[in-house]
């Protein structure tokens, strides 16, 4: 065809899911951590409870919250060890 224009355009993505699974000895209860990177920045950190076999709904966090959760766990942390 006379004066068609066609264009392809590619795009490719890099994904990286990471996941950490903290549980008691057991494993029956825990915690989940997961985090999406997309060419290389993250696209995401959530966190569900493990319960059993059930899992809860993901919570989101931003990087303030994690900052958060990070100091939390080090004021715990700082506790058993005394």
């Amino acid at each position: 065809m006379k004066g068609s224009i066609m264009a392809i355009k590619r795009v490719q993505s890099n994904i990286v899911n990471l996941a950490f699974t903290i549980t008691t000895e057991d494993g029956k209860a825990g915690v989940q951590l997961s985090q999406a990177i997309v060419n290389g920045v993250s696209a995401g950190v959530g966190m569900r409870t493990i319960n059993g076999a059930r899992k809860s709904a993901e919570i989101k966090l931003d990087a303030s919250a994690l900052v958060d959760l990070r100091d939390a766990l080090n004021e715990v942390l700082q506790g058993e060890e005394s």
